[in-house]
């Protein structure tokens, strides 16, 4: 069963995401908030595996949110879900450890696809978002690609081909499967990766193979 919060100041929207969410038989929403304060206050009083959290919200908005969530000692994994498509929006929810980026207007079956594949350790944005990150990537200069691709120098050769797969949204399982490994020992890898690259999560980690040129 999948753990969730849902983090909105909008009473309608927690009601309308509730009723969705509970409908998956995999899927409990076992707390709500109304803004981040209450957010972080609740994800210490519950388990949390997943947090759809609003971007704009009073208090404490969803970026800040998404920061002190993913420094718990036992974080959830963190979807931003916002009514504006705006640059600024994901790239600070990516930065602070967000695992997923969704407009409101998503339809509700990849909402709850999104939950499972973040829960399952991938990552899901919006096409929208997807496609801006792209277009930086496209747009990035030599020195962020020769900074990136020194610290992926940093890697051994399974832990470069483990980062590939991540980078093309493979699930530990996944992994396990294209690379004939232990899934146990992906999810060892993958943690490595990340602290090597200094970096929070799986879209992160993506994001700087990328910059690197280790996808096409």
């Amino acid at each position: 069963m999948i753990r969730t919060m849902i983090v909105d100041d909008d009473a309608l929207v927690r009601l309308g995401l509730t009723d969705l969410l509970n409908a998956d038989p995999d899927i409990d929403v076992v707390a709500q908030a109304a803004d981040g304060l209450q957010a972080i206050e609740q994800a210490g009083a519950h388990h949390i595996d997943v947090a759809l959290v609003d971007v704009r919200m009073p208090r404490m908005d969803g970026i800040t949110a998404t920061t002190r969530l993913r420094a718990l000692p036992h974080p959830p994994k963190v979807i931003t879900l916002t009514t504006f498509d705006l640059d600024e929006y994901i790239y600070n929810a990516l930065a602070a450890g967000a695992d997923g980026f969704l407009l409101k207007d998503t339809d509700p079956a990849e909402i709850l696809r999104a939950i499972h594949l973040v829960f399952a350790g991938s990552a899901m944005l919006h096409p929208a978002a997807a496609r801006r990150l792209i277009d930086r990537y496209h747009a990035t200069t030599q020195p962020t690609a020769i900074a990136a691709q020194a610290r992926i120098d940093r890697l051994t050769p399974r832990e470069r081909d483990v980062l590939t797969r991540i980078a093309n949204g493979d699930t530990n399982a996944d992994i396990a499967a294209r690379l004939s490994m232990q899934e146990s020992t992906v999810k060892a890898h993958v943690s490595r990766i990340l602290t090597t690259l200094d970096v929070t999560n799986r879209v992160q980690a993506a994001l700087l193979a990328r910059d690197a040129g280790l996808l096409p």
